[in-house]
């Protein structure tokens, strides 16, 4: 149908999403898309205008370097652009297989199964393990792909309140009968603050639970030579049995991995829908992806740069007086409260030249919006200085007058 009539037949939904936008609007919660031109880096083009940016997951600087890019130019050679089917059918190439084997190697785990996005492998591994009748227990702050994993599951999902082993403990004890899964991020993307993981393998044991911890944002930064946060906790295997991680981050690349024993990948691999349905990411990725596991595992400068830049940071933010958490991560989280303040701040920054987004619920709770800013290996010195000049004359003083 078409015309007036069908306008009129659509209004009561479209009418719905025209006052859900303009009440996100309002509460300063909308969201808009900003164009990118140009290669991923510290200085950018944003929406047609040069920034220094604060605000990419580019932990290592490796998603522009050219060693990768030509691993990928190489593949698409080699490979074509696509796999052309799921795993399971023709699309398992020899570079996901060479590229599996290398990340559990790096890991320190049996054996690792690559899933096309962090998302699908979060989803694909909590619905293969758990079901009906079972119990997942997670952080509050959890990423959203592992509180969804927990809710499509179908088990009974358990939220305990954040980094707190002895709730966790609890909710354990109060628990009924059920396959137990406990499921934490390592960093946790939004306050770069790290999961308890000891204190969570000794809940997890107690009580017969397996632990699963996503290390999206830990692999490659975490530990003495980048192998996350199990590596920092000293953790292996029997303490951790799931693992998590993602390419798209710290390896600059695209595309997710689980690693783990024998037995939990093989059974993923007859299980887990997210991997069984779908096609395989483009092996080319998988070089590029092999390629940047071997430049962040020859070059450590860029995990002390990282550290260098971090703590730069912080001791300036503590001289202008801005609030920080215990964050020992490239991510450090600028608590401001209100949503429109976070855009406020986020949008005065910019008018000096700084990207630095502002978060906002519902991927931080209420009351708590910041500006997440994060840094990569491709930052230098002089950039931090800069970002704390611009905080200097933008961040609210105590008399609430702005600097």
């Amino acid at each position: 149908m078409r015309g007036p009539a069908a306008r009129s037949m659509n209004e009561p939904f479209t009418g719905f999403l025209r006052e859900d936008l303009a009440a996100r609007r309002r509460a300063g919660l909308y969201r808009t898309r900003r164009v990118r031109d140009g290669l991923p880096g510290a200085e950018t083009v944003i929406d047609g205008r040069g920034r220094l940016a604060f605000c990419s997951n580019d932990y290592l600087g490796l998603a522009a370097h050219p060693d990768v890019a030509a691993a990928l130019l190489a593949g698409v050679r080699r490979y074509g652009t696509g796999a052309g089917a799921a795993h399971l059918i023709t699309g398992h190439c020899a570079a996901h297989h060479a590229l599996e084997e290398e990340l559990a190697t790096f890991v320190g785990r049996p054996r690792a199964l690559l899933f096309s996005t962090g998302y699908m492998a979060n989803l694909g591994v909590v619905s293969a393990l758990l079901g009906r009748g079972d119990r997942v227990f997670e952080d509050r702050l959890n990423h959203a792909s592992l509180l969804d994993a927990g809710r499509l599951s179908g088990a009974h999902l358990t939220r305990y309140p954040h980094a707190d082993a002895p709730a966790l403990q609890r909710a354990l004890a109060a628990a009924g009968g059920g396959r137990r899964l406990v499921v934490s991020d390592g960093v946790f993307s939004m306050d770069g603050d790290l999961a308890p993981l000891p204190d969570l393998v000794r809940a997890a044991r107690a009580h017969g639970a397996w632990l699963m911890v996503d290390d999206a944002h830990g692999l490659g930064v975490a530990g003495a030579d980048g192998r996350g946060v199990l590596e920092h906790f000293g953790l292996g295997c029997d303490d951790v049995p799931v693992l998590v991680g993602t390419l798209g981050k710290a390896f600059g690349t695209f595309g997710a991995f689980v690693a783990g024993e024998e037995t939990l990948i093989e059974a993923l691999i007859q299980r887990s829908r997210t991997y069984l349905y779908t096609t395989a990411p483009p092996p080319a990725l998988a070089e590029a992806a092999r390629a940047a596991l071997r430049i962040a595992r020859a070059e450590p400068w860029r995990r002390e740069r990282l550290r260098t830049l971090t703590e730069r940071f912080r001791a300036g933010a503590r001289s202008l007086g801005v609030s920080l958490g215990v964050a020992p991560t490239p991510i450090q989280a600028l608590i401001v409260g209100a949503a429109a303040a976070a855009s406020d701040l986020s949008a005065a920054l910019e008018t000096r030249g700084i990207l630095v987004s502002p978060i906002r619920p519902p991927t931080v709770p209420e009351g708590t919006s910041r500006l997440r800013v994060t840094f990569s290996a491709l930052h230098e010195e002089a950039h931090v200085d800069r970002l704390l000049e611009a905080l200097a004359e933008v961040w609210p003083r105590r008399d609430g007058a702005r600097g």
